[in-house]
């Protein structure tokens, strides 16, 4: 089930790195660029830090052919992508939540602590994301707007947590989506955000 998920989710974010590209006009080398980086980008950073090589991508081709093959095709499709925002939404959020358990997988796989392996989940969840805005040139949406960082953080808790106790894997999966996935689009819906931290000098020069 996790790759099945994780192969609609690469391709749903590489579609959504597509129309980031777009929005910024970019030619079609830069579309197909930011719809992988999108895809793969947080895989890719967590194999570096964690020291996992060969990169897990460069392993698996059809992960290349399917990105950019996505994201290029948003191209054709970005007029008729206005009438499925709602399911990108849901698509987004089941990808972290798989992109979250696939790098918690693997830095358990590697030996690492705890704290490692929640962030190892959390920067595979948030960081194609985060380079997708990046080169952009706009501030990362993941970091400003409604609970994202946050439910990978949770999800990455509660799947080890239940791990830990031994708790059926199947289970354990079901459990981490069903509550990740609930909480995601709960703070969509009602536009949940963590406390905002607003820094301006000129308030106290005064």
């Amino acid at each position: 089930m996790l790759t099945t998920v994780y192969l609609i989710a690469i391709t749903a974010e590489a579609m959504s790195g597509a129309l980031a590209a777009g929005r910024r006009n970019m030619d079609m080398f830069g579309v197909a660029l930011i719809a992988f980086i999108t895809a793969l980008g947080g895989g890719t950073v967590r194999d570096i830090l964690l020291g996992n090589f060969p990169v897990t991508w460069t392993q698996h081709p059809p992960y290349i052919y399917l990105t950019i093959t996505a994201g290029l095709a948003t191209m054709v499709l970005a007029r008729f992508m206005h009438r499925l925002q709602q399911l990108f939404l849901i698509l987004d959020a089941m990808g972290l939540i798989a992109f979250t358990i696939i790098g918690c997988n693997v830095a358990l796989q590697l030996g690492y602590g705890l704290p490692v392996v929640i962030m190892a989940g959390i920067i595979t969840g948030v960081f194609g994301g985060i380079l997708r805005d990046i080169l952009c040139n706009q501030t990362p949406q993941v970091l400003q707007h409604e609970l994202y960082a946050s439910v990978s953080l949770l999800v990455a808790g509660l799947y080890l947590l239940m791990r830990h106790f031994g708790v059926d894997e199947d289970i354990t999966l079901l459990a981490s989506f069903s509550t990740g996935l609930a909480m995601r689009l709960a703070a969509i819906r009602w536009h949940w955000s963590l406390p905002v931290f607003y820094y301006a000098p000129e308030r106290w020069q005064n």
